[in-house]
This record gives C-alpha cells, sequence and structure tokens, in this order.
C-alpha cells in the first residue's frame, strides 16, 4: 500500500510537472498542438473512428492531468469488478442451505450441520457455522454470535468501498485543476501575444474544459458502478438477517426435541 501511494504521488508530481511546463509554452506552440489535435480528428475527410477522436482529445487535454484521471477510471473500475466478483461469488440459496442444516440436525446433530455449513460457500454459510460452534452455551449466545460476526461480515463486503468512493471524487477534483491550469496557460498566450484574440481565448478555453469532461465522466461512470454494489450488499444484509433468524427458530425447535 506504501508503495501504492508513492507510485500515484510521482504520477501526480510528474502530471502537474508537465501542466507547468505546458502552461508556459509560446502562443504559437500552443495553437501548432491545438491544429495537430484538429488533424487526427479531420484526417482525409472520412469518419473518423472513436479511437481517434478520443485520442485527439486526450492529446488537446494535455497528457499530464488527463492520465491521471484515466488512472482513476482504471483502478476505480478495478475496485468495482474485484467487489461485484465477490459479491456474486457470496450469494447463497439460504432456503436450501437452511433444509439441509434441519435435515442435518435431525440425522446427525449439530455436527453434521457444522459440516453443512463448511461445505457450503458464502458469509450466510460462515455466520452460521460461527453459531453452531456455540450451540453449547445455549441460544442466547448463539444469537449474539451471529449478530456479532454479521458485522464482520458484512465489513468484509464493503471493503475497498471507501477507494472507490474516493476516485469518484478526485476524478472531477483532478478535471477541475486541469481545467485552472489551462485557464492560466490560456491567459499567458494573450500576454505573450499582446493581443486578446478570439482564436487564442476559445482555444485555450476550449483545452482547458477538456479535463473537467473527462473528469466528470470517470466520476459518473464509477458512480454507477458504486451504487449498483452498495445495493448488491443491502441485498445481502436483508438475506442474512432474515436466513439467521431462520436459523435462530431452527435451533430452538431442535433445542426443544433433544430436552
Amino acid at each position: 500500500m506504501k508503495k501504492f501511494f508513492m507510485f500515484l504521488a510521482a504520477v501526480a508530481v510528474m502530471a502537474i510537472s508537465a501542466s507547468v511546463v505546458s502552461a508556459q509554452e509560446p502562443a504559437e506552440q500552443a495553437a501548432a498542438t491545438e491544429m495537430s489535435a484538429a488533424d487526427i480528428l479531420k484526417g482525409s475527410g472520412e469518419e473518423v473512428p472513436l479511437h481517434q477522436a478520443i485520442k485527439a482529445k486526450f492529446i488537446e487535454g494535455g497528457a499530464g492531468f488527463m492520465s491521471l484521471i484515466i488512472l482513476c477510471l482504471i483502478i476505480g473500475l478495478a475496485l468495482a469488478i474485484e467487489r461485484i466478483l465477490y459479491l456474486s461469488f457470496s450469494k447463497t440459496n439460504t432456503k436450501q442451505l437452511l433444509n439441509k442444516i434441519e435435515k442435518a440436525l435431525d440425522e446427525g446433530g449439530i455436527e453434521k450441520a457444522k459440516d453443512v455449513c463448511r461445505n457450503t460457500r458464502g458469509p450466510v454459510a460462515s455466520i452460521f457455522y460461527q453459531g453452531l460452534l456455540r450451540y453449547d452455551q445455549g441460544i442466547d449466545t448463539v444469537e449474539k454470535t451471529i449478530v456479532s460476526y454479521g458485522s464482520v461480515q458484512m465489513s468484509l463486503m464493503e471493503n475497498n468501498l471507501s477507494w472507490i468512493a474516493l476516485f469518484i471524487a478526485v476524478a472531477p477534483s483532478l478535471g477541475f485543476l486541469g481545467t485552472v491550469i489551462g485557464m492560466v496557460a490560456a491567459f499567458d498566450a494573450i500576454q505573450s501575444a499582446g493581443d486578446i484574440s478570439p482564436n487564442i481565448v476559445a482555444g485555450g478555453m476550449k483545452i482547458a474544459l477538456i479535463t473537467t469532461v473527462a473528469g466528470l465522466i470517470v466520476a459518473i461512470i464509477l458512480q454507477f458502478f458504486y451504487n449498483y454494489i452498495l445495493s448488491r450488499i443491502d441485498a445481502l444484509s436483508i438475506d442474512m438477517e432474515d436466513s439467521s433468524i431462520s436459523l435462530i427458530d431452527v435451533l430452538s425447535k431442535y433445542s426443544k426435541k433433544n430436552k
């Protein structure tokens, strides 16, 4: 994790340095950069492919801040996909699991019910197993254990969500910062030219605003994934609570039979 932060810091320093250098370029070099990006878009008069258009806008926005924004998108998507896969594997057919546990209690008692939980994947089976481990201490202890271990499983399901939220906030902030630096570059170009030319002002503002657009697009994409993950976690937590109550009822009936 320390190396990861050092890597991000190094990339940020390089991006800011590149942006500062570009802000100090003469107006002629800025215009030439804009023309080269425009040439990519126009091509030979044919319809421009999507990847070429994106490449042109990436060049116009400045490699420094645009690279940081793309990095936020890549890392954020990687974390989101990891959470979606984890939650997909955590899904358990709780009704079928409860039926197996009830059948195992009737046939082989608590030990066989533990085997059923050990051989079942997902947080619900882990919670059930922790409760069955403490069955000899009473139903009240089992209930408290299920509640406590349920909180642990909730924390595991919410792992890395704070990082996704961080990239949702950082991406537009980097875009705004790139816009401010781009505006400074535009005013420097005006000062160097000694004249407020519409071409210089419009070109500088367009390049500056590209980073803001890119940052907002990244934040919107990651926000959709973030909300989807939260909805999956809510569904799993409701399933865990409902099935935990059903397990307590099953164990209560088993306890009364064996008195």
